[in-house]
């Protein structure tokens, strides 16, 4: 193998091991300008789309010992999307930038250590980000308590009315 396909194989590779997610995409047929919007928006959400060779894929996941990827029937023009953060957020860039141009669509991913279809890419856009799973979680974590002190302090208040009612009538007499 020539030096520069050397070179590109292991620089795939880092972009296989070292993102926290990576998406296969399919753009044939997508005009320049339009990958551009697509590329900003994805670096907006800390991505990175990348067109490379299907052939410099499977190279490079053999390389780097990821089977599973090496063996995804990877056709077409294929352009790998990856980043770190947050991956619902740029699975939903892709799955609503195919909305608008049917050129783009999901053809597979690799998320820690599995590999992901079609269906999974969508249902993982469909997933809201994590600071609101973050939110949602702390929510279910708060409520078993919130409603303890809250059964408490009913409990207290019930007490303390029964004895200023018991006060008052003896006020009354």
């Amino acid at each position: 193998m020539r030096s520069e396909k050397l070179h590109l194989v292991n620089y795939i590779g880092s972009l296989l091991t070292d993102s926290d997610y990576v998406y296969f995409i399919s753009y044939s047929g997508l005009k320049v300008q339009d990958m551009s919007v697509l590329r900003n928006k994805l670096a907006a959400a800390n991505a990175e789309c990348h067109v490379l060779k299907n052939s410099l894929i499977k190279k490079a996941a053999e390389i780097a010992k990821i089977d599973a990827v090496a063996a995804l029937p990877l056709t077409d023009g294929t352009a790998l999307v990856c980043g770190s953060g947050d991956a619902s957020e740029a699975a939903k860039i892709i799955m609503e930038f195919g909305k608008t141009f049917s050129q783009v669509a999901p053809k597979g991913g690799y998320f820690e250590g599995a590999v992901l279809s079609v269906s999974d890419v969508d249902m993982i856009a469909s997933l809201p980000s994590k600071d609101v799973l973050r939110a949602q979680l702390l929510g279910v974590l708060q409520g078993p308590s919130r409603n303890l002190v809250s059964l408490l302090n009913a409990k207290a208040a019930t007490i303390l009315n029964v004895i200023n009612a018991y006060k008052d009538k003896l006020e009354q007499q």
